[in-house]
């Protein structure tokens, strides 16, 4: 299964380690720490020019920790999910 996470990128279900919603998780110094870090890193990848809604940290096999930046509302997504991935 692969969930769709805009602007045709669609990552794979099992990747998935978590969906968070931007607003909510940004407001923590942690988790700017961990977003700044991550970008400093490479890992950050901005899925569309839209404003940015939800984080999902991916971590694929075999492969570094990837972070996308969404701009769907992560209950979009984690109703994608749960229907069973991709949804237009």
């Amino acid at each position: 299964m692969y969930l769709h996470l805009g602007n045709n990128i669609s990552v794979r279900g099992e990747e998935i380690v978590g969906v968070f919603d931007l607003d909510n998780t940004s407001t923590s110094p942690i988790t700017r720490a961990f977003l700044r870090a991550a970008e400093e890193e490479g890992m950050v990848i901005s899925v569309g020019e839209d404003l940015p809604k939800s984080v999902v940290v991916c971590c694929p096999q075999g492969s570094w920790q990837r972070i996308y930046i969404s701009p769907l509302a992560s209950a979009t997504l984690l109703r994608r999910l749960e229907a069973g991935g991709l949804g237009g």
